[in-house]
């Protein structure tokens, strides 16, 4: 009888071990898979099939736990959920680099299209008020621009449409109209004096960006920000001072265009800080310029549309088709710079986007500065320094948070 029943247990143990070769679980090692005579006919699988000893414990099975795999039922499928979820993050956590270098690389791409096109518009758009010096009519052009791309860009749905209500059209209309004003004084500007003179004296607008948010925001600047304004202001005043091409229409109108623009973006920011408004800043920038370009036809009429005719530019002798391709040139890099800013601004820090633009003035003033051979003396590129170096503190000090107080 011993013989028999050892003879019975081998049969069974081999019928076992068939079952397990014909169905093998990659996962589940030979070492955790437990089986039954009377289930030999079943393929032992981990999960909702586990295996099982016949211990007599409800039906005489109990499910054997195995540590390499999750545990079954809604708690093991979020442990799986979980595993899945982590391993990821775990590959990433072990190259860092690999993910930080196509993003590194991706802005140092935008930030070099945003330099070349504001070179591109500031030598452009020189060379045109250089040969018709009028700014108003320049202006309608560049809000014509972009306002066809931004048409362009709402019907093609690469940025959701704006819904506005006649109470927040009429909100933004003073903000189209400051809008408007600014370009025209940047261009009568650049009519007047150099490119590089009159980005030095818009690098002023700090001073006028701290000046407003104290008046209109109640704000208090920090003392290093209204130190970093003293060779702020002493740059520009010493660069004026021995600027070749200084002209007191080319000054006052970029002084004009810095308290402009600044009043612009400090209602802007109120405009956006409102809870009510639907708007984000590209349908903002959007709809103000479509509106300045409404805004800038009849004063462009009124003003200059006599003097800008066909027959002025025959007496003249310029080149109207060379001309309308350096304007188009212009007014399309006038647009899509402004653009990528805004794209920039979504990806960066406020701080690193502001050194960027102190570091595009620079690169603006020295591109303009070798193309149109602007005569500089040293104490003249002594000013432009300081002004600019001042630049860089305040959008380091600007943006700097304060420390925290101990309890």
């Amino acid at each position: 009888m011993q013989s028999m029943a050892a003879s019975s247990s081998s049969y069974s143990s081999a019928r076992g071990w068939a079952a397990v070769r014909r169905c093998p679980s990659p996962s589940l090692p030979a070492r955790h898979v437990a089986f039954s005579s009377s289930s030999s006919s079943r393929c032992p699988v981990a999960g909702a099939g586990a295996p099982v000893l016949p211990l007599g414990i409800r039906g005489g099975r109990l499910p054997l736990p195995c540590p390499l795999l999750p545990p079954g039922g809604k708690n093991g499928a979020s442990a799986r959920r979980a595993a899945a979820a982590a391993a990821p993050s775990a590959e990433g956590d072990g190259k860092p680099e690999a993910a930080g270098i196509p993003r590194t690389l991706q802005l140092g791409a935008m930030i070099l299209v945003w330099y070349l096109l504001n070179i591109y518009f500031n030598i452009y758009n020189k060379l045109v008020l250089k040969a018709v010096p009028f700014p108003y009519t320049i202006t309608t052009f560049q809000f014509a621009s972009g306002s066809f791309f931004i048409t362009l860009m709402w019907l093609l749905n690469l940025h959701p449409k704006p819904r506005l209500s006649l109470q927040q059209y009429a909100k933004i209309l003073p903000l189209a109209l400051i809008h408007m004003m600014g370009n025209v004084f940047t261009n009568m500007s650049l009519g007047k004096v150099a490119v590089s003179f009159t980005h030095t004296i818009k690098a002023m607008e700090p001073f006028f960006s701290v000046l407003f948010s104290v008046l209109l925001l109640g704000q208090t600047p920090s003392l290093l920000v209204v130190g970093s304004l003293v060779p702020l202001v002493g740059g520009v005043v010493l660069a004026s001072m021995t600027e070749v091409s200084f002209n007191w229409i080319g000054f006052w109108s970029a002084m004009a265009s810095n308290v402009t623009n600044q009043s612009r973006n400090v209602f802007s920011k109120k405009l956006l800080a409102d809870k009510e408004e639907t708007l984000d800043d590209i349908n903002l920038f959007s709809i103000m310029t479509v509106m300045s370009f409404l805004l800038s036809v009849p004063l462009m009429l009124y003003l200059e549309g006599i003097k800008f005719s066909p027959s002025y530019l025959q007496s003249t002798g310029v080149n109207l088709q060379e001309l309308c391709v350096k304007a188009a040139i212009a007014g399309t890099c006038f647009h899509f710079y402004q653009q990528v800013s805004y794209s920039l601004l979504a990806r960066i820090s406020p701080v690193t986007h502001s050194v960027a633009n102190s570091v595009k003035r620079v690169v603006v003033i020295v591109s303009s500065v070798i193309f149109f051979r602007t005569p500089i003396s040293p104490i003249n590129a002594l000013g432009t320094g300081l002004a600019l170096l001042g630049v860089f503190l305040y959008s380091r000090f600007k943006k700097a948070k304060p420390k925290a107080k101990a309890a």
